[in-house]
């Protein structure tokens, strides 16, 4: 017998008891940023190689180990996508949709990266993301925020978050910041952990990130980088705070909120939540201004932001979230006649009631074994139809869910019957 061929470990397949919730959030989400006006782009799972190379970076953690890469059959080296950004800003230098102009985007889907599988993170994992391009002001990095907060809100999730935010400052600030970092860091070399003394040479931001719980007095004690920002960058940063603040929206100052990739600049924030173990993310954002000219397109602003779908999925589940999946009618059929009657009646209620959720029975099977299945889809109403219904015209209707009396309804009435029900 052959062995049974399974998914690949972090890769899960979404059930169809699963599904509902997802179709939840993503429709959710989606009404969210259409009313905002934001427009969906759509680009490819794969890319060139060379885009993460440019736009992440070769000496990081993504590029190094986690990228899915492999060579096609022409030679070309090709990555599955571990982040959208790049890909979005690849296609809008592409399709000419960036200089001089002004958009608005969003995208959904999926994600790979080859780390260890545990809650909430997955090699194949997917994501919501948002990117605008052409402002430089507050004011767009202060909507995306809200728009975040908006989405919590329709989620019914907003108890469980909390918005941290800082500012990285322009290049040129953050460059003089590192210098004083790198100094503090390299005098007390001997508690950086391996991960921190390689990030020091390169990348020595991200080491105010590291969650090892033995480096959190040194790197509480390190220089803070919203004490280096010019003039703008604080204006910039304090509009954002005067903003969420009139809009009555929570917010803790960060400092050790950062981003380790040299295009990004002023506003980071992250939604966080500990309701899933230990504290996580489940949005980040941030402004990128340097990206656009990184990957060969004339110098662009650019703010956005990326939700991971699968930790908001845990949230709603840890919250008791139930969409509303009901069917409203199952159509039992006895007989050859009422079979092909049948699939014709359910079609013309479906035309005459589009939000009908009709389940016909198909496969034959006796009156008792289509009621339990009637029963069993958890349909409101089983609509019976026989060789007795059809020769009278009817079809009887019998509530599920209460205990009323069985009726019949004239074939022409049924559409009047579930207006009203």
């Amino acid at each position: 017998m052959a062995k049974n061929v399974q998914a690949i470990r972090g890769m899960h397949d979404i059930l169809p008891s699963q599904t509902p919730l997802w179709q939840l959030l993503e429709d959710r989400v989606r009404n969210v940023l259409e009313r905002y006006g934001y427009s969906e782009i759509r680009m490819p799972l794969v890319e060139q190689t060379e885009l993460f190379k440019r736009s992440i970076g070769e000496v990081t953690d993504i590029v190094e180990k986690e990228m899915y890469t492999f060579d096609d059959r022409n030679g070309d080296s090709l990555t599955l996508r571990p982040e959208g950004t790049a890909g979005c800003v690849r296609a809008g230098i592409e399709n000419g949709l960036l200089h001089n102009q002004v958009q608005r985007l969003w995208y959904q889907g999926p994600m790979f990266r080859h780390e260890r599988p545990q809650k909430g993170r997955y090699r194949q994992f997917q994501q919501i993301g948002v990117e605008t391009f052409g402002m430089a002001g507050p004011d767009i990095d202060l909507e995306l925020i809200l728009i975040t907060h908006r989405i919590w809100q329709a989620l019914g999730l907003s108890d469980g978050l909390e918005l941290q935010i800082n500012s990285l400052g322009t290049s040129e600030e953050r460059l003089a910041y590192r210098e004083l970092l790198v100094e503090y860091l390299s005098s007390n070399q001997d508690q950086l952990d391996e991960d921190s003394r390689r990030r020091l040479g390169g990348n020595p931001l991200r080491i105010l990130d590291s969650k090892n719980p033995d480096m959190r007095e040194l790197i509480a004690g390190a220089p803070a980088l919203m004490d280096h920002l010019g003039d703008e960058s604080r204006a910039h940063f304090d509009a954002i705070c005067t903003g969420l603040d009139t809009a009555g929206v929570a917010y803790v100052i960060n400092p050790r909120l950062v981003r380790g990739l040299d295009y990004y600049a002023r506003t980071v924030f992250e939604w966080v939540t500990d309701r899933l173990g230990a504290q996580g993310t489940v949005c980040a954002g941030g402004r990128y201004d340097g990206l656009v000219e990184q990957l060969g397109g004339r110098a662009t602003t650019a703010v956005g932001f990326a939700m991971g779908v699968e930790r908001l999925v845990a949230l709603l589940e840890e919250a008791g979230v139930e969409p509303d999946e009901q069917v409203d009618a199952y159509l039992v059929l006895m007989g050859d006649e009422p079979q092909s009657r049948g699939l014709l009646l359910a079609e013309q209620l479906r035309d005459q009631l589009p939000k009908l959720r009709l389940l016909t029975h198909c496969g034959g099977g006796g009156f008792k074994s289509q009621f339990k299945k009637a029963d069993r889809s958890g349909a409101r109403y089983a609509l019976v139809l026989g060789e007795d219904e059809l020769a009278k015209g009817v079809v009887s209707i019998k509530d599920l869910r209460e205990q009323t009396e069985q009726q019949e309804i004239a074939l022409d009435q049924l559409a009047e019957f579930f207006k009203k029900s």
